[in-house]
């Protein structure tokens, strides 16, 4: 899966100058909630954001001004990581230039990636990432702190984005059910064992 912020941050090399905040939030169930901000210099054309039509009720669009900046903030919340793959149409052709993948591997969660902004002017450029996780960061060449890592990616440079996140499969199932369905086995067998010993037993003898 594509991540979004690595998308928008080709948006704005596209547009030049410009700023790339996302601020995203994984859940326990491994859906995805965020806030995107994407935007330029006001002196000039705003980019514009193209929604994935499956995607235009999940996912709101409205109008960003602020130090100077004009563009838009994207938010949404409960995406499942493939549908914040579908996002990276949102970029149009210069998405082929960011890589970054979130997956999840039994209880881990690897996130890893590159934002290529070689091609993108140093003056007003603004481009962070900021990730939250609901387990604790293993790994990371980001700043983690209390389960939070976030990036500041320097234009000019290709910058890589790692983690690995450990918190439990929302699909597995959780060590109180099992310790419980178990103790229900094992009750039924026992149960089981002492009805067929009373049905077998030889009948008292008569005097």
């Amino acid at each position: 899966m594509s991540l979004l912020l690595l998308v928008v941050l080709a948006v704005a090399a596209m547009s030049g100058c410009a700023r790339v905040r996302a601020a995203l939030a994984v859940q326990p169930d491994d859906t995805v909630a965020g806030e995107v901000v994407i935007a330029t210099p006001d002196s000039g054309p705003a980019p514009q954001i193209t929604l994935p039509p499956e995607l235009a009720s999940d996912v709101d669009v409205s109008e960003y001004r602020q130090d100077g900046y004009a563009g838009s903030v994207l938010r949404f919340s409960g995406l499942t990581f493939d549908q914040v793959g579908t996002l990276t149409s949102v970029a149009g052709t210069g998405g082929d230039r960011t890589k970054l993948t979130l997956r999840r591997a039994g209880n881990r969660i690897v996130l890893e990636g590159a934002a290529d902004l070689t091609t993108v002017p140093v003056d007003r450029a603004d481009f962070q990432l900021k990730i939250s996780f609901p387990g604790q960061v293993l790994d990371t060449n980001g700043d983690s702190e209390a389960g939070t890592v976030s990036w500041t990616f320097t234009p000019g440079e290709v910058g890589d984005v790692s983690a690995v996140v450990a918190y439990d499969d929302p699909q597995a199932p959780s060590a109180t059910a099992w310790t419980l369905g178990l103790a229900g086995v094992v009750a039924l067998v026992v149960a089981g064992v002492v009805l067929l010993a009373r049905r077998t037993r030889n009948p008292p003898v008569r005097r």
